[in-house]
C-alpha cells in the first residue's frame, strides 16, 4: 500500500521553522498623535480653570452687595439701597461716568444694564425721587418695589468683563 500522505505528515516532513509571532507593542513610548490629544486637554483644562476663576472673582462684588441688600429692608434704608446700587456700578463701570450721574440719568443707566424685559427704574422714578430727597418715608408697598428692583439689577444687570470699564450710556446718545 502507499503511504499516505496527511497534512501533518507532510508538515512534519518539510524543514520549515517555527512561527515566531513578534511581540505586541506597548502603549509606552506614546505617538505623537497622543501626545497632541494630552496637550490639547491640558490646555483646555488650564484655560476652563483661568476663565472660571476670572468670572468668581468678576462675580464677587455682585454677591457681596446681594448679600448687604437682604439686609437693607426697611424703607427708611432705600437710600442705602441707592448708595449700594451706585458701590456696585462703580465696581464694575467707569467711576468717572457713574459718579456723575444723578436723578433720572442714574435711573436710565440703571435700566439700560437690564434686559428690555427687567426695566423698570425710570417707571419708578417717582418712588425713588420721593425715598432719596424727601424728608417723608416712602411707603412699604413702593419701598418693596423698589427693592424688588434694585435685587434684579444686582442680579441680573449685565456688566463688563473684568477690567473692562465700559462708558455709561445715556438716553442723549441713544438718539
Amino acid at each position: 500500500m502507499a503511504d499516505q500522505m496527511t497534512p501533518n505528515n507532510i508538515a512534519a516532513s518539510l524543514p520549515l521553522a517555527d512561527v515566531h509571532l513578534s511581540t505586541v507593542p506597548g502603549f509606552w513610548p506614546l505617538s505623537w498623535g497622543w501626545w497632541l490629544c494630552i496637550a490639547a486637554a491640558v490646555i483646555t483644562l488650564l484655560v476652563l480653570i483661568v476663565k472660571t476663576r476670572q468670572h468668581l472673582i468678576q462675580q464677587k462684588a455682585r454677591k457681596e452687595a446681594l448679600r448687604r441688600l437682604k439686609s437693607l429692608n426697611k424703607p427708611e434704608q432705600l437710600n442705602e439701597i441707592n448708595l449700594l446700587l451706585r458701590q456696585t456700578a462703580m465696581t464694575y463701570f467707569s467711576r468717572q461716568h457713574v459718579a456723575s450721574l444723578t436723578g433720572e440719568q442714574w435711573l436710565s443707566f440703571l435700566d439700560h444694564q437690564l434686559a428690555e424685559k427687567h426695566r423698570g427704574f425710570v417707571a419708578l422714578s417717582g418712588d425713588w425721587q420721593q425715598g432719596l430727597f424727601s424728608s417723608r418715608v416712602v411707603e412699604q408697598h413702593a419701598f418693596n418695589t423698589c427693592y424688588q428692583q434694585a435685587k434684579l439689577w444686582l442680579a441680573k444687570a449685565r456688566l463688563p468683563a473684568n477690567g473692562q470699564h465700559l462708558p455709561v450710556v445715556t438716553e442723549a446718545d441713544d438718539v
